[in-house]
């Protein structure tokens, strides 16, 4: 017996391809796709591609193609069944057993796909009939076009009273399995099956692959429930399914943004503005499931939900569901729509508003840090229900390393924006000139004249300096890409330039190889990064060391990068010498040897600043340190 189809798809979703193959290909990240040397045969130059949102693989060089049980077939020498069977068991899966109620049931399933098929087709025709005149007229009244309209199989559900279970007898189908695919129902035994569906427009709801496996449908005037999804069926799984998935599929493959929104409409006017990856739950909040899906198609999805307390409720615990699961290529976004307003209402306006507001999305940490803490509780007791809330949220984190992380940007965030209250507490108390005269006011002296204060350090500023310290250096000395590559990689910079600028370079980094400083930075102008060079070349290369601009000595060069980096991120820095030495040890080669080297005397000169130098410490301190 064959195996079903839908155990198929499900033994897919549950084992995504990428960790299928990088058990036995070391695999990178090029774009959109993941990139690594073909396993059936000999190549020293990678050509082998894992597509991870169209669930294949494909060899540019010996054409090998297929999916994960494909793989592990050609890999490890198995029949398709023990391919299964294999996978099967680690992904917690029973393989349907091969009996006849096992064959009835995929019969049955294969036949009511072929119900819904016929019923949506029903409906869509229905629409441009005189009958469905109204619907048609709402929906352009709505702004669709008559080619969106048909893009999404649209249609008219028509007035009830059995007309849908009549109109598709001549097509053999009954009324059982109308009810089966839930389009009827029959609440009392001794009355004849109801159509579920009635003077509603219907949108029928697809799986992945594009096959209709549910409906849904919206009433015509005042009537409630305003939408209504069909009941859980043996096609049609709620917490699993997306609505527009197919189209996000095809989408994501050019590229296109992936959007969570809120409901139908939502998804059809985004995917008519330009925005195709847009994806909706049916009904449901979103669930672990739909994130999985989600982060098959993008490693950083966007939530962009209503711009109403609902809306942002709704998108904070999509947020905190996601913290266990976050990771190395997953991770979310969140987009804060203007009060008032939907994805759709933003959509008719027209495609630049939309792009301003997904533009602007947050980061999960930041966005969950806004939610938390963002606006400073002014007693003690709700400051540290704040901060309890965000050490609880930081817990959800299921990576250790991450959890630190999330930690860690939550602290500085938090005391910065209590060192910038003080000032701006300081300051108004200052500014209102008077104490009583037994008083010492702030920064006043024994003789009770007034000092300026003490700046306050602001980490966000220093930060960004130098984040564009490191990314001016790499586009002055493109040769330190194959060395940087990895570090950038696994940072996230907090100035939106430079965050962008660093996503391209890492995504761009096989292609920048054996690029000079002019023709990286042409390459990225083309990538239309013109705002976030100008940010970084314009306020930076004129003011880093002479050392490091285009020209200088790639030693000197390394020694300021990997110093620009250690100020950054010094845990990084020691993770980074940490592995230099292991893969010394394990590879004693010249390059090995040369990376080393700089990461120490990088390590030197910050312990250096750290004892006195500063930020500042002048040049021939540096010269000093290279040649310890």
């Amino acid at each position: 017996m064959a195996i079903p189809e839908s155990f198929l798809d499900e033994l897919r979703a549950r084992l995504p391809l990428a960790a299928v193959v990088g058990r036995r290909v070391q695999l990178r990240r090029v774009g959109r796709d993941l990139k690594g040397l073909c396993p059936f045969h000999a190549e020293k130059t990678p050509s082998f591609h894992v597509r991870e949102d169209k669930g294949f693989y494909h060899c540019f060089g010996c054409g090998a193609h297929g999916d994960a049980i494909r793989f592990v077939m050609n890999t490890e020498n198995l029949g398709f069944l023990d391919a299964v069977e294999k996978l099967a068991s680690e992904a917690g899966l029973a393989v349907p057993k091969p009996t006849p109620e096992a064959a009835a049931a995929a019969a049955r399933q294969t036949t009511l796909a072929s119900v819904a098929e016929r019923a949506a087709r029903h409906f869509a025709e229905a629409l441009w009939r005189r009958e469905g005149a109204a619907a048609l007229a709402y929906l352009r009244g709505r702004g669709l076009s008559d080619d969106t309209i048909t893009t999404f199989g649209l249609g008219w559900s028509g007035e009830g009273r059995g007309a849908l279970a009549q109109a598709l007898k001549g097509d053999g189908i009954t009324e059982d399995q109308l009810i089966a695919v839930g389009l009827m129902k029959q609440d009392d035994a001794s009355r004849p099956p109801v159509d579920l569906f009635f003077n509603r427009v219907m949108f029928p709801i697809h799986d992945r692959r594009g096959r209709v496996i549910g409906f849904g449908g919206r009433i015509l005037g005042d009537g409630q429930p305003k939408y209504l999804n069909g009941p859980e069926t043996a096609l049609f799984s709620k917490r699993r399914t997306l609505y527009g998935l197919h189209h996000a599929r095809a989408a994501s493959s050019l590229g296109k943004e992936i959007i969570a929104v809120e409901g139908y409409m939502d998804v059809i006017a985004l995917h008519q503005a330009g925005f195709g990856g847009a994806v909706a739950p049916l009904g449901t909040a979103l669930t672990e499931d739909h994130l999985a899906e989600l982060w098959r198609l993008s490693p950083a999805p966007i939530l962009c939900f209503d711009g109403d307390a609902a809306g942002a409720r709704a998108a904070l615990r999509t947020a905190e569901l996601a913290l266990p699961k976050v990771g190395a290529g997953r991770t979310l976004r969140l987009a804060t729509l203007p009060a008032g307003e939907d994805p759709d209402t933003l959509a008719r306006r027209g495609a630049e508003p939309v792009r301003a507001v997904l533009g602007a999305a947050q980061g999960l940490a930041d966005a969950l840090f806004e939610a938390a803490a963002g606006s400073r509780a002014s007693t003690p007791e709700a400051r540290a229900a704040q901060r309890r809330r965000l050490e609880d949220l930081a817990g959800l984190v299921g990576d250790p390393t991450l959890r630190e992380e999330y930690r860690r940007h939550w602290r500085d965030r938090w005391f910065a924006a209590g060192r910038a209250a003080q000032v701006q507490s300081g300051s108004g108390q200052r500014g209102s000139g008077q104490r009583g005269s037994g008083q010492r006011g702030y920064g006043q002296g024994n003789s009770g004249a007034q000092r300026a204060p003490r700046p306050g350090l602001v980490p966000e500023r220093a930060g960004a300096v130098r984040e564009r310290d490191v990314l001016a250096l790499i586009l002055s000395h493109p040769s330190l890409l194959p060395e940087a590559e990895e570090a950038l990689a696994n940072l996230q910079f907090r100035t939106a330039a430079c965050e962008r600028l660093r996503a391209a370079l890492v995504a761009q980094a096989e292609q920048a190889f054996g690029l000079d400083s002019a023709a990286l930075i042409d390459h990225l102008r083309q990538m239309d990064l013109r705002e976030p060079l100008d940010a970084v070349l314009g306020t930076r290369l004129s003011a880093l060391p002479a050392c490091t601009l285009p020209g200088a000595a790639p030693a000197e060069a390394r020694e300021a990068f990997f110093q620009a980096l250690g100020q950054l991120d010094p845990g990084r820095l020691a993770a980074e010498i940490a592995e230099a030495r292991a893969q010394l040890a394990a590879d004693f080669t010249e390059a090995n040897e040369r990376r080393l080297v700089a990461l120490v005397q990088a390590q030197s000169v910050i312990d250096a600043s750290a004892g006195g130098g500063g930020d500042d410490a002048p040049h021939s301190t540096r010269r000093r340190v290279t040649h310890t």
